[in-house]
């Protein structure tokens, strides 16, 4: 059976930021149009960030999805690594804070920034 595969940016049990990949199987459809079962949102935002955007230390407030519409966006972690996504790609954040912790930006959260010369249009998808 197909699977799509879903980044997800978590926290950790020591309260770091993370990567990991899991599979969404694609049990519903045709074999032309494989679909996934239908997934919770309760909202779509929009954002538009000009050439040489780059955010400070943060968590993610709630979790939710991030669709990259155009340009690429690169998502840094506390132990130096980083991934971009490009138009087109996607990740599942849910970097929160862990619960009863005061945000430190030496341990918690992650980075983002506009990589490239187009601005960064994302789409972001609240879940319940």
């Amino acid at each position: 059976m197909s699977h799509f595969t879903q980044v997800i940016l978590f926290t950790d049990t020591d309260g770091r930021a993370r990567f990991r990949d899991e599979p969404i199987v694609l049990s519903e459809g045709t074999p032309q149009s494989m679909l996934s079962p239908v997934l919770p949102a309760t909202g779509l935002q929009l954002r538009q960030s000009p050439v040489g955007f780059r955010s400070q230390w943060h968590c993610t407030p709630k979790p939710q999805w991030l669709f990259v519409l155009g340009g690429a966006m690169e998502i840094g972690l506390q132990d130096g690594s980083s991934r971009i996504f490009k138009a087109g790609e996607h990740f599942f954040s849910a970097d929160t804070l862990p619960d009863g912790a005061t945000f430190d930006p030496a341990v918690h959260g992650h980075w983002s920034r506009q990589v490239g010369d187009e601005p960064l249009v994302t789409a972001f998808v609240k879940v319940p």
